[in-house]
């Protein structure tokens, strides 16, 4: 069944593909999906791949690494995740660095956008429990590795593995301690590294941490309402999130202002920060059904991107959510305002918005839009859809979505720092049928197609990112599915293989 499943998927997406070019989507036949390569973009264009710290790395208890909450929610709730696994050993990342810097290399990539995991620098959280010299020794070794191969770090300070001691101390990012400490812990990355690192990321997906860990329980710190009866260790999807998330934004922005203030002349970097939205199509062309599907955008992007941009949230938030929105001081709006140099967007697929009344007696962050987001319209799906049940391929949603962007938010400079597509993890495919991935080489043409055509239109990106360099550990998936470009045999100490798409990028990236 999944090898029907996969040929299926592929069929459909090839499909798409010819409709793309026959139809003339983007004008000109000859500039059809199938002659891209690096020439079809613009001169000095970066092309790389993204990894995270506790997806790849492992040695989760070794050289001084304290826990992160992804350490307490992998082995406390293993519940949660849907193989029990975790991300003890993962990909081994901290011992096949060289490894993994030679696959980029073979791959003729210009960037590789990693994380720093917080708890390896600071194993307390805190500048008070000591910085870890070996952590910072295995983060210069990567930097300086990449570096002599040729290959630009961007680096990520948060992605979602927050030290535990700070999550047992004050509760995380729903205190406003957080941000001074978090403005330590990126003042020791940026005096340890920031002479060799030119691209700073200081959270990653702020939506996906604060809808993941406070309002559905499905992340690490496991919170959410008690009536949602899903296991979680206490909490309120009412409040949480918004609160989780006006810290990451107050977090960010002092980081961004330090930088700015003390490291930025002398280092010469920029410093952004990642977002990530679906595209929302209106279920119909009905006013209501519009005005939901604006609503979604607002709830998920311009949740932080209004207020970096704009200095506030978005009026629809503001309206619907109420009291329970915090509100910016007018030195934090001044502060957050105009906080990023770059902003680094993910995009992986899109929905279908519908109008849905609001439920006065279950009220979450996901009953707040009145949006009901589905991935099927009169029974047909928007996409191909991809082994996660959320991921249905919607190539044009990137350059709708990135359109959109340069429309209402001053067309900022832009890295696709996170593009993807996952298969099943099918345990019993013999290795050579593992490693051909047609369906994922599919998804990137359709998606560069998309994007160049989105450049065409006047919006500034500058980079790709592919997720991901290798297969991972993917969170509340465990390992039931696979990200990566490149194989990695978990039954054989985490041995690399490359894939079909392995060998299409070095193709496309061929100078």
């Amino acid at each position: 069944m999944a090898m029907e499943g996969n040929l299926l998927r592929e069929l459909l997406l090839l499909l798409l593909l010819h409709i793309l070019v026959v139809a003339g989507v983007g004008g000109n036949p000859s500039y059809g999906v199938e002659s891209l390569n690096r020439s079809s973009f613009p001169q000095g264009f970066v092309f790389g791949t993204a990894s995270s710290a506790y997806q790849y790395e492992g040695a989760a208890n070794e050289d001084g690494r304290g826990p992160s909450i992804w350490d307490a929610f992998a082995h406390k709730f293993s519940g949660k995740i849907i193989d029990g696994s975790n991300g003890d050993v993962a990909n081994d990342a901290y011992h096949h660095y060289k490894e993994d810097v030679g696959i980029m290399k073979n791959m003729n990539l210009d960037a590789y956008r990693f994380s720093i995991s917080w708890s390896r620098i600071l194993p307390k959280g805190k500048l008070t429990g000591g910085v870890n010299m070996k952590g910072i020794q295995y983060y210069n070794s990567l930097i300086d590795e990449l570096l002599a191969k040729g290959i630009k770090p961007f680096v990520t300070l948060f992605h979602w593995d927050l030290p535990q001691a700070l999550e047992d101390e004050y509760g995380g990012f729903l205190s406003p301690h957080i941000v001074n400490d978090f403005q330590d812990y990126a003042e020791v990355c940026f005096k340890e590294f920031g002479d060799r690192v030119k691209h700073w990321i200081t959270l990653n997906e702020p939506w996906s941490y604060s809808m993941g860990g406070y309002a559905q329980g499905s992340f690490a710190p496991n919170r959410c309402s008690s009536w949602m009866h899903l296991n979680c260790s206490g909490g309120n999807a009412a409040t949480e999130p918004y609160l989780a998330s006006h810290y990451q934004i107050l977090a960010h922005a002092t980081a961004v202002k330090l930088y700015r203030d003390k490291y930025q002349k002398s280092q010469k970097g920029l410093i952004g920060i990642t977002l990530v939205s679906h595209w929302f199509v209106p279920v119909s062309n009905g006013r209501k059904h519009r005005n939901a599907a604006q609503r979604a955008l607002d709830f998920m992007f311009g949740w932080f991107m209004d207020p970096v941009t704009f200095g506030d949230y978005p009026e629809s938030m503001k309206s619907l959510v109420g009291k329970r929105l915090p509100k910016f001081t007018q030195e934090q709006s001044k502060l957050v305002k105009g906080s990023y140099d770059f902003l680094g967007f993910n995009y992986y697929t899109a929905n279908y918005a519908a109008y849905t009344p609001p439920n006065a007696n279950r009220t979450t962050y996901f009953t707040d839009a009145r949006a009901k987001l589905l991935t099927e319209r009169n029974g047909i799906a928007i996409g191909p859809k991809a082994a996660s049940p959320w991921l249905a391929v919607y190539p044009r949603g990137i350059r709708d979505v990135l359109l959109y962007t340069k429309a209402k938010y001053n067309n900022p400079l832009i890295y696709i720092t996170e593009n993807g597509v996952d298969e099943v993890n099918n345990a019993t495919l013999p290795l050579k049928e593992a490693l051909v991935d047609n369906f994922r080489i599919h998804y990137y043409q359709a998606h560069l197609y998309f994007l160049r055509k989105a450049i065409e239109d006047g919006v500034k990106v500058k980079g790709y990112f592919a997720w991901s360099l290798l297969d991972n550990f993917e969170w509340s998936s465990g390992y039931t599915v696979r990200f990566g470009i490149n194989f990695v045999d978990y039954k054989d100490g985490t041995k690399r293989y490359p894939k079909s798409s392995t060998y299409w990028f070095k193709r496309f990236l061929k100078h």
